[in-house]
């Protein structure tokens, strides 16, 4: 039986495809969230306990849960490509100008626009809009499947530059602007030295040990291991260390969000408005500039991501743990956390709209109706002129290349056919080889490839056999999942059948895809 589902159009079918964390992320964090809030408002003490040892100025925990957070992404970073980022002088100079003039200007401007008669709440708020982030902005990113290895350079960069001008910015915004303007200012005093702490241990840290973790595993065990077997096991960590860190976070500052909600809600405006604005101008920029789904992305989530542990920390260290300032703070990642959660969503619902030629409409079988017009039906399959079918087992090595070689076979240059693998195997099964050999295609000269993201994100189709999990969903994309034994260990008069099944399904497959004269 074949299974065909579309990722955009059938949402239900595609969600099941995903791992029961991700199915349900913007509940679990929802969870996390009250979580926090209830165990902070319920148990005397607990903040107290939570921020009697701190790292960088921050708590233990909340510094264990960002560091395991952050480690497995920055695992993934391909650091062979970074010249391909560093390069990149539209991207560099675009995040350069959204983080550190536009975005701190926007901040100071909605600060007074809606919080002009609370001081102690504007100034926590600026304070907030200085701290560029450096560690949640990148899962983000990578749940709204961004560049990575961009992500890893924008957010190494943000990191510099929050060493050398956020003090800087801090007098300027908080002191010297509203001076100038004839506003009423305030004084911020912040170590250079503490900052560059703060980065070192929360961006230094997990990323020397991811890079450490693929150039060590890569050497030991190769690139085909590491990213087909090391990588799918320690990536759900991601997820497990940022729940984590939103329980423990709401959990500090439980009692002072639940015993103001006015407060909250005041200070909630501004901030929605932000993270709205900086998202979406950031995006179309990216847009505009020509950058691809991946950096735009990157882009728009770095822009509009913020340090809040930083910000929180300056704040209390500054005006005192009960401060309005430190309230501020506190409330950013409240608002923070779920904007840019629902933000990811935005990103891949736009992705297919704004991005057509990376994120092609999915063809769908021809009705009956429409095959008597095959010209019209193809044209509003198919925006380019090539179809492309990626077909992926868990070795690459049988079903997924007879698949490939009948499509080949059968359609010559009409369709673009690609094949790959979860765990590919070295070489191809001989008795598939000599299966195809039988009727006339020739296979010896494909090898067995390692399936990844670019791959899938540059076909149409993506018909799986047995590869589980492992083979990514993105929207506008139809997957088919065929049910085919799997011809690894049989001899050639087991492997026939599963041949001959396999051409059935091509030529069923072709049929939706070019018209028959």
């Amino acid at each position: 039986m074949t299974n065909t589902t579309t990722a955009g159009d059938a949402p239900p079918a595609v969600v099941a495809r995903l791992s029961r964390l991700d199915q349900f992320l913007p509940l679990w964090i929802g969870l996390a969230m009250a979580a926090g809030l209830l165990l902070g408002r319920l148990i005397p003490g607990l903040d107290t306990a939570l921020e009697a040892v701190k790292i960088g100025g921050i708590s233990l925990p909340i510094a264990l849960g960002l560091l395991i957070m952050m480690y497995p992404v920055l695992a993934k970073v391909r650091y062979d490509r970074f010249d391909t980022v560093t390069g990149d002088r539209r991207l560099l100079l675009s995040s350069l100008l959204l983080n550190w003039v536009l975005g701190p200007a926007l901040m100071f401007a909605l600060a007074w626009i809606f919080l002009a008669d609370h001081a102690e709440y504007r100034t926590g708020l600026i304070i907030v809009g200085l701290a560029r982030c450096i560690a949640m902005v990148i899962i983000w990113n990578d749940l709204a499947r961004g560049d990575r290895e961009a992500a890893a350079v924008l957010v190494a960069l943000n990191s510099v530059f929050q060493v050398l001008a956020f003090g800087l910015l801090g007098w300027f915004y908080l002191s010297a602007l509203p001076d100038w303007l004839n506003l009423s200012g305030a004084r911020l005093e912040v170590s250079g030295w503490d900052i560059a702490v703060n980065v070192l241990i929360f961006l230094g840290i997990p990323l020397l040990a991811g890079y450490l973790t693929r150039h060590l595993g890569e050497r030991a065990k190769g690139r085909t291991w590491y990213e087909s077997r090391f990588l799918p096991t320690i990536g759900p960590v991601t997820l497990y260390g940022l729940l984590f860190t939103i329980v423990i976070l709401f959990a500090l500052q439980g009692d002072a969000i639940t015993s103001q909600p006015w407060d909250v809600a005041l200070i909630a405006v501004p901030l929605l408005v932000y993270f709205a604005v900086m998202w979406a101008g950031s995006f179309a920029l990216g847009r505009a500039i020509g950058l691809n789904y991946e950096r735009t992305t990157t882009l728009a989530f770095t822009a509009a991501g913020n340090n809040f542990e930083l910000a929180i920390a300056v704040a209390i260290g500054t005006f005192g743990v009960t401060s309005g300032q430190a309230l501020a703070g506190v409330v950013g990642p409240l608002i923070e956390v779920p904007a840019l959660v629902a933000l990811v969503y935005v990103s891949l619902a736009l992705r297919r709209r704004l991005f057509p030629r990376q994120c092609p409409a999915p063809p769908q079988p021809r009705s009956p109706r429409s095959a008597s017009t095959p010209t019209a039906t193809r044209k509003a399959l198919m925006p380019n002129d090539k179809p492309s079918v990626l077909f992926v087992c868990v070795h690459n090595a049988g079903r997924s290349q007879m698949a490939a070689g009948w499509l080949r076979h059968l359609a010559g240059h009409a369709v673009e056919v690609r094949s790959a693998g979860s765990a590919p195997a070295g070489t191809i099964n001989p008795a598939a080889v000599e299966a195809m050999r039988e009727v006339g295609i020739d296979i010896t000269g494909q090898k067995p490839t390692l399936l990844e993201y670019d791959t899938v994100e540059a076909s149409d189709i993506v018909i799986t056999m047995g590869c589980g999990d492992a083979c990514p969903v993105f929207p506008g994309k139809r997957y088919e999942d065929w049910k085919l034994e799997d011809p690894a260990g049989k001899g050639i008069a087991a492997v026939r059948p599963i041949r001959d099944e396999i051409k059935a399904r091509i030529e069923h497959l072709l049929a939706g895809l070019i018209p028959t004269n």
